[in-house]
């Protein structure tokens, strides 16, 4: 049996993360999960998952910032890491996409839109 990709997903609502998750276990990826930005960071010094969903508004440090963050990581610099946020204005996936992220999905989210990069950027 093929060992499961592991996805990280960063959100601080429960609903949201219980909507994820159960999202990731229909399309059988195995999932680690963080609150904010600083408990994401944590847990990638001792995990790589293959990719990363990335709430923007979070509580200590924004998603914004942890992209940064991730991406500036040499070890960690290749993980793909896909914007999930309420910011759907002009112009906030320019701003996702120069902050470092690869990819962007707004909310409420799309669960066929989602699963469609997931399998892209998953292989």
């Amino acid at each position: 049996m093929q060992e499961q990709k592991q996805i990280l997903v960063v959100e601080d609502n429960k609903d949201n993360m219980t909507l994820i998750l159960d999202l990731l276990q229909s399309l059988q990826y195995a999932s680690l999960v963080a609150s904010n930005g600083e408990e994401a960071l944590e847990i990638l010094d001792k995990e790589k998952p293959a990719l990363i969903l990335l709430d923007l508004s979070l509580p200590l440090m924004d998603g914004w910032t942890t992209a940064k963050k991730i991406k500036e990581n040499e070890a960690l610099a290749n993980i793909p890491i896909i914007a999930l946020t309420a910011h759907a204005m002009l112009g906030d996936k320019e701003r996702a996409l120069a902050a470092g992220c690869d990819d962007y999905v707004s909310k409420p989210i799309n669960f066929r839109e989602l699963a469609g990069k997931l399998a892209r950027y998953m292989g």
